[in-house]
């Protein structure tokens, strides 16, 4: 018999008790099998039908329908189930036909319990691979379709990520998220908080299908009371129904899925997205936003780097537009202009440092070689080293 969970089901029709009970009580029912039987062809097919057994054992003599009426019977009603006929010697042309009608071996009476035996475990063996087959085609199958969308998820965060990255408006770098967030959540609606350093506090600073109320303290302080708890674990949340209730979230979502938004290991901020139904978040569902979520750390700490960049060359520009305009004493212009370059040149490592995009960190090791160079050349200047002191 197999090892398998789920004991194997036999269905014995004869129409002699003594066989019925020396088959059911004294071989199989010992070896583990489940053991229905029948006396005739039509209860049979009934049990047949309802109990669905892994084998049946039927007997050519049946009273009424014979067995081989039993054979066309059952294959009538779309049953594949292995039959083993069984018959007094001498009815070899019967059991001819009987194979022909799809029957699987044939048992000479009286019967013997090894050959019974046999017989049976060659049968149930065929049922077996078939059933492993069958349980092996459904494995793959559910494999392809996790590998499939597998493929999709890491498109779609693949193409959020190109887009995100390059944004440095920080107006349509939330857009962005927003925009993806929902996407990859099936969510109803979304918020970005971040925190704000100076007052220690979450400030909402984009959102997406809220209620009119709450979108309306877009760039003010606002916690949803479970954003407080992710900032300090740092670690993803999802919640929904009754554990949602405690929470302000309740009064117009029934799911959320918080996850944070980290810089170096720190929290500085969290993505929600929320139900208006009782549906939870799903693992997939996490993961995604997780990618999200990581990009727009990597997004975020790209806009201040450009924000300091750039404010940095404004106000070297302001320098050489006003020495151009007002100064009058070039040896004075040019050491104004060295010392904001040395400026800018001191600010450089620290931005290099904080760093975490490939990209960005080339063009800063780039532009710290080309002002070491010019600083060089300002140094080397005649008319520097030369320079009177003033009075």
């Amino acid at each position: 018999m197999s090892s398998a969970a789920r004991p194997e089901q036999v269905l014995i029709v004869d129409e002699d008790p003594d066989v019925l009970d020396l088959l059911s009580r004294q071989v199989l029912e010992p070896l583990g099998f489940r053991v229905t039987t029948a006396d005739n062809a039509g209860e049979a097919i009934q049990q047949a039908v309802g109990s669905a057994p892994d084998l049946i054992v039927a007997s050519l003599d049946l009273p009424g329908l014979s067995g081989k009426d039993l054979l066309v019977a059952l294959r009538s009603q779309g049953i594949e189930v292995p039959v083993l006929v069984t018959a007094e010697a001498g009815r070899e042309s019967d059991a001819i036909q009987a194979f022909r009608l799809g029957a699987r071996d044939y048992l000479v009476k009286p019967l013997r319990e090894a050959e019974v035996l046999a017989a049976i475990e060659r049968a149930l063996k065929e049922v077996r691979l078939g059933h492993e087959s069958e349980q092996l085609a459904i494995q793959l199958a559910d494999s392809a379709r996790q590998l499939e969308q597998r493929v999709r998820e890491l498109t779609t965060i693949y193409g959020i990520g190109k887009a995100v990255t390059l944004i440095t408006n920080q107006r349509e770098l939330f857009d962005k998220l927003m925009q993806s967030s929902l996407n990859v959540t099936n969510a109803d609606m979304g918020w970005v908080l971040l925190l704000d350093d100076d007052r220690g506090q979450l400030f909402l600073r984009a959102q997406r299908g809220m209620p009119r109320a709450l979108a309306g303290k877009l760039h003010q302080p606002w916690d949803d009371g479970v954003s407080s708890l992710v900032m300090l674990s740092a670690e993803s949340l999802s919640i929904h129904s009754e554990g949602l209730e405690q929470f302000k979230i309740a009064r117009f979502a029934k799911a959320a899925l918080v996850v944070p938004i980290k810089a170096r290991g720190q929290a500085i901020g969290v993505i929600t997205v929320a139900r208006e139904q009782a549906k939870p978040f799903s693992e997939p569902n996490q993961r995604m936003l997780e990618a999200v979520a990581d990009y727009a750390s990597i997004s975020l700490v790209n806009a201040r780097l450009f924000q300091a960049l750039t404010g940095r060359a404004e106000q070297l520009q302001e320098v050489v537009d006003e020495t151009r305009t007002g100064l009058q004493d070039q040896v004075a212009w040019v050491e104004r202009v060295r010392k904001t370059l040395q400026g800018l040149h001191q600010q450089l490592p620290g931005l290099l440092e904080s760093s975490e995009n490939p990209s960005q960190r080339k063009r800063l090791q780039v532009l710290t070689i080309d002002l070491q160079t010019l600083l060089k050349e300002l140094d080397d200047m005649p008319h520097l080293q030369a320079a009177p002191s003033s009075n």
